[in-house]
């Protein structure tokens, strides 16, 4: 049996417990690996190698860390088939899908290496008579990730590359679910020139979580996940003097108005609902059918949905792919079975889907509610699968109200053909991230990503000008230098004369 180690001070490390989880293989259910699952002894030596590597990262020149991504990019670049399949292998996606996140990823470190540029202070000349005033941003020190199953090479490159580009050592600790993608990406960092304990990559489970929220020597810690855990790390960690940035769960609505190209609505909302089996955190869960277009929606909708192509990640065929686990595979099914008896119409059920060959993979098909309600426990909470459900609205109006009242706010699109109604949406609308007929408005990396309300706790968002002040702090330096003259002492609070 395969056995998938940590990655730590530029090699792989066994660490220093027996304990381990299986890897599975989503498409055949087979396990394919242990992961080892690190303790305290394992975190508290990682932090050694990266306190250590921190001095002379952070004084290397911003230009040089540079020149370090730019040949990390290129070798993403070169070995990005062989990134693929390994995120494809452990979590399911299809192929293509999985090739788009890791892309998604690589402009992230594209954007990082512009850093020099990014971290330039401002100068003001003459803030009083000789007196210049300037600031500048310099790194944290040790930062930490913990990052979701769901998107084994994106989100962790969302992280690691800004940090490290600010000039702070990581630790990440990816999901035990599809661990190894981080240690790849760990590997090919090292290979790129990063020296030794700048990325590190510990595996584990909550025992990890907790050691990376109590140790003293790591200064910033970023996390996606669901809200509860996400809630809980933001407040210990705040407890435990840290600054974080705490990505929770998320019910993206696409709301869809009577004027609207209902084939780009539908086409869009299949592939926001259905993509990647729905374990998104920017998957559409809930379209918001608005007058009277909701019974033509869902007739157009119970088509596709029947005709999706499931199968293998690896199959060019398959449009979805298997659920990351047999576990999580259940739990949806579970939410399905809430929904019929909480009285919403399920208009398809994917529930008994068999692949011939393939009987033991974690496979469902799409699953299609009409005439949900908002109290449902199926509209209320994230249920990350391939799970959409349709909830009518009679105006614009109330739609903006359903939206608004959720306690997640993540995404949102809208799909019209009115200006000023897309306008007043994007306005009005209290979420993060707005699209107008775009069904995953997830920002480029020059933007930065982030939602409001319980999908968010922290003041700033991942990647783009954000990341770059996440992983900074700022310094402000005022001076004045004598003409040679020492004058008398001053007795009064300084100002500026």
């Amino acid at each position: 049996m395969k056995i998938i180690e940590h990655f730590v001070n530029g090699k792989k490390y066994p660490g220093n417990s027996n304990r381990t989880s299986p890897v599975f293989d989503p498409a055949t259910g087979e396990e394919t690996a242990q992961v080892k699952l690190g303790n305290l002894k394992d975190l508290n030596q990682t932090v050694e190698k990266a306190q250590k590597a921190f001095y002379s990262w952070s004084n290397t020149p911003p230009l040089q860390r540079a020149r370090v991504l730019f040949k990390y990019k290129e070798l993403i670049e070169k070995n990005s088939d062989l990134l693929t399949k390994i995120i494809v292998s452990e979590h399911g996606k299809v192929y293509e899908d999985a090739r788009g996140s890791l892309i998604r990823g690589l402009e992230v470190v594209e954007y990082a290496c512009g850093i020099p540029q990014m971290l330039k202070g401002e100068f003001t000349e003459n803030v009083g008579k000789n007196v210049d005033s300037w600031s500048l941003r310099q790194p944290l020190g040790i930062c930490a990730g913990i990052t979701p199953f769901n998107f084994p090479a994106m989100v962790p490159m969302w992280m690691f590359p800004m940090a490290i580009a600010c000039g702070n050592t990581f630790i990440l600790k990816p999901s035990e679910k599809d661990p190894s993608c981080s240690i790849k990406l760990a590997e090919l960092f090292t290979e790129a020139g990063l020296p030794d304990g700048v990325f590190n990559v510990v595996n584990g489970d909550k025992e990890i979580v907790d050691a990376i929220i109590q140790n003293k020597n790591i200064s910033a810690v970023s996390f996606v996940g669901s809200t509860p855990i996400a809630k809980y790390i933001y407040e210990n960690c705040a407890k435990n003097e840290k600054r974080v940035q705490a990505l929770g769960g998320a019910k993206n609505h696409c709301v869809v108005m009577p004027d609207c190209d209902l084939d780009q609505a539908v086409n869009g909302l299949m592939g926001a609902a259905y993509g990647s089996a729905g374990e998104r955190c920017m998957a559409q869960s809930v379209a918001v059918a608005v007058g009277n277009i909701g019974d033509l929606l869902v007739k157009n909708l119970k088509t596709k949905v029947e005709s999706l192509k499931i199968g293998p990640g690896m199959d060019k065929n398959s449009e979805m792919g298997p659920l990351v686990t047999k576990a999580h595979l259940e739990k949806v099914k579970d939410y399905v079975n809430i929904g019929i008896q909480e009285g919403a119409e399920l208009v398809v059920d994917g529930r008994n889907l068999k692949l011939q060959g393939y009987e033991k993979g974690f496979y469902m098909g799409g699953c299609l509610f009409d005439k949900v309600k908002k109290n449902m426990r199926i509209y209320k909470e994230e249920i990350f699968g391939p799970v959409l459900s349709v909830i009518r609205a009679k105006n614009f109006e109330e739609a903006l109200t359903l939206v608004n009242d959720h306690e997640f706010g993540n995404g949102v699109s809208i799909f019209t053909r009115d200006g000023d109604v897309g306008r007043s949406f994007s306005s009005k609308a209290k979420i993060g991230m707005v699209g107008i007929n775009i069904p995953i408005p997830v920002p480029m990396a020059f933007h930065s990503f982030g939602g409001w309300k319980r999908s968010l706790f922290g003041d700033q968002h991942m990647h783009g000008p954000e990341g770059v002040r996440f992983y900074t702090k700022l310094k402000t330096i005022t001076s004045r230098w004598p003409d040679g003259i020492k004058s008398d002492p001053e007795f009064v609070m300084p100002t500026t004369k």
